[in-house]
């Protein structure tokens, strides 16, 4: 079983900067789909994903063999692949309809989603604070979209579009980490990882529309050199941040990704307000906010919780034997 390093400060650095990326990822797709359809961005970042991780696998002589999996592998490689392909495809086109802010919380349903599949598949248990953690964040969801919720529910409009679309992305999401919990067995997760680039270069690259590209200014550049980075080095810094922290403290550490941005949000649209408009909140929707962060890192720390109070309780029955 792998051991963490113990190295807290590193990894509390590497779990902050992948929630800092993430944070602003939605913003800066948000501008770019101004310009660039969400099947050219997805086409675009796979492929530079692919060839970033493809030639490090290569240099290290780590390349993935197909011939490793079994049908049942090759069975979880396709979901795997469809998952994140459809996560990355609908997240970017509920993005078209909604704020990067909301679109950014409502994606949080992604791990309670795969808490889930967990239980269902892997016949994992749903501890005590979990359970609290889920209903939070759901409450702060409801909360969050006080001003709009009638209207989501009864009528159709492009906000509940967006809406459907990002949580058929969460739902995805869920279905391609549960297949690739399971394929760990086979590779590891670089491995998996630029099998699924190339896929999706494979399948989105001839559904791109590049002239758009010849139209960018120099920020617009930048901002499509940061989406294509953004995978790579986020998804490395979290992968390193679990060497050196536990799992349950990253996690906690990443759900604080919706309050990111918002601020950084806000920030942009006062220094540039022709790029985003913010999501205009009240005081109901910032508590919501706040709350799907509590309840994201509830559920993510209840685990731990578990095994300090295992421990403590172990501690009190050996002190009362002693006496």
């Amino acid at each position: 079983m792998h051991q963490v390093s113990g190295r807290a400060l590193l990894g509390f650095s590497l779990a902050f900067t992948t929630a800092v990326l993430w944070g602003i990822l939605p913003i800066v797709l948000k501008v770019l789909l101004d310009f660039l359809t969400a099947s050219t961005l997805t086409g675009i970042r796979f492929l530079v994903a692919a060839l970033m991780v493809g030639a490090w696998l290569v240099w290290q002589g780590q390349w993935p063999r197909l011939s490793l999996l079994s049908r049942q592998g090759i069975l979880l490689l396709l979901i795997a692949i469809a998952g994140l392909l459809a996560n990355y495809l609908m997240y970017m086109s509920g993005l078209n309809y909604l704020t990067a802010e909301t679109g950014q919380l409502l994606i949080q349903l992604a791990p309670f989603l795969m808490m889930l599949g967990g239980v269902w598949i892997f016949k994992e248990r749903l501890q005590f604070w979990q359970k609290i953690g889920a209903a939070i964040l759901l409450a702060g969801l409801l909360l969050f979209f006080n001003e709009r919720l009638l209207d989501l529910l009864t009528s159709v409009s492009e906000e509940s579009i967006g809406l459907l679309l990002i949580i058929g992305a969460a739902v995805t999401w869920a279905a391609y980490a549960l297949a690739q919990k399971q394929l760990l067995v086979h590779y590891s997760s670089k491995q998996i990882m630029v099998l699924i680039y190339c896929a999706g270069a494979l399948v989105f690259m001839p559904l791109s529309d590049l002239q758009p590209l010849l139209q960018l200014s120099g920020w617009h550049w930048a901002f499509l050199l940061f989406c294509c980075l953004n995978t790579v080095v986020a998804y490395g810094a979290f992968a390193e941040a679990m060497h050196h922290w536990e799992a349950s403290k990253v996690s906690a550490v990443l759900a604080i990704t919706p309050l990111v941005t918002i601020v950084v949000a806000k920030g942009l649209h006062a220094l540039q307000p022709d790029w985003l408009s913010p999501e205009p909140l009240n005081a109901w929707a910032i508590l919501g906010a706040c709350l799907v962060v509590v309840g994201s890192m509830t559920t993510a720390l209840s685990p731990l919780w578990g095994q300090y109070h295992a421990r403590y309780s172990a501690r009190q029955q050996q002190k009362g034997r002693s006496l």
